[in-house]
């Protein structure tokens, strides 16, 4: 294990978590907790940047947490805790509010694409949690970030922060996080639309795949998933000018452990509904059982709000002392 390396990730709890979810994250966090430390986050403050409901909001924590045990995180190997509990996230997000500048929040893409053309009805909130992203990474001087394509302008963003903290108060206090590229990170795509992201905002159920769903519930909608009447393309140039078809192939190799170019001599040639059968089989010798350790979680939630206290007491013991340095270099008493 890396003891000079530290990994900070966060989920936000807003739903059900999906295929998206495990494929893109919480695999790659399990395995991650085996050759580093590890600090994953339920960021519970990110996700009042919109309206949640307090009730919902105290379930999706839980159920978040749940995701995470249910999937391999070890509590015990890892600290797992929720964003809010620890005040020093907020406390270092307002000082990052005032070293970050303008410009720099005015070239986040995301906050232009979750905002669209309602940008003057969004909350400030919305705007400004790329600094509070930088402080939930710098609080804990995390040293590696795991990041897919749509976080890395906020890494950059986290690296410009700590730079300038560091320059204008003349101390070498944040280590400048990397970014952690898995070599199997997976961008899983909605089954009804092989250009869009699968999300838990989708309005169609049949979008996405969630880790509670059922055997029946994960036939019905591969069923449904877009494909074409053509047989499936002998080769990937082919294969990329049909993205449902490619996010199919993509999800089984990712599940089955098995290369593009082994699926393909597989499944060449073949309709797709003999693909949608091998790929129903396996999300449900792989999904299932993890939806099942969700469900029976839930069901003991003295035990998931343990977790989080027990998480929360060691989380903030490391950001006290960070804090207490970052107050002395601001001037604070």
């Amino acid at each position: 294990m890396d003891k000079n390396k530290l990994v900070f990730s966060g989920v936000q709890p807003t739903g059900n978590l999906h295929l998206g979810n495990y494929l893109g994250a919480l695999k790659n966090f399990v395995a991650l907790q085996d050759q580093t430390k590890c600090i994953y986050c339920v960021v519970d403050l990110h996700a009042i940047t919109v309206f949640q409901d307090p009730k919902d909001l105290k379930n999706n924590i839980l159920e978040t947490t749940a995701g995470f045990l249910a999937t391999g995180l070890d509590n015990k190997k890892s600290i797992i805790f929720n964003q809010s509990a620890v005040s020093g996230h907020a406390e270092l997000a307002w000082i990052f509010n005032c070293v970050a500048r303008v410009g720099w929040l005015n070239r986040m893409t995301q906050f232009k694409e979750k905002a669209g053309k309602e940008k003057e009805k969004a909350s400030v909130g919305l705007y400004i949690y790329p600094n509070l992203m930088a402080a939930d990474i710098l609080l804990y001087k995390a040293t590696h970030v795991p990041v897919g394509a749509d976080q890395k302008q906020h890494l950059e963003l986290c690296r410009d922060i700590a730079q300038k903290f560091n320059n204008d108060f003349k101390k070498n206090i944040f280590p400048i996080p990397e970014p952690l590229i898995q070599k199997n990170i997976s961008r899983v795509m909605s089954l009804r639309d092989g250009t869009k992201k699968m999300s838990k905002s989708d309005e169609s159920d049949y979008s996405r795949i969630d880790l509670k769903d059922t055997a029946d519930d994960i036939i019905k909608k591969i069923k449904k998933a877009k494909s074409d009447t053509s047989s499936i393309p002998d080769n990937l140039k082919d294969l990329e000018k049909k993205p449902e078809a490619l996010n199919l192939i993509n999800i089984y190799s990712d599940l089955s452990e098995m290369s593009l170019e082994q699926v393909l001599n597989e499944v060449r040639g073949k309709d797709y509904s003999y693909l949608k059968n091998k790929l129903s089989e396996v999300l449900i010798e792989v999904i299932c059982p993890v939806g099942k350790k969700i469900k029976n979680l839930l069901e003991d939630k003295s035990y998931l709000e343990k977790v989080l206290r027990e998480g929360t007491e060691k989380a903030r013991n490391l950001a006290v002392h960070n804090i207490k340095e970052v107050r002395n270099a601001v001037g604070f008493i």
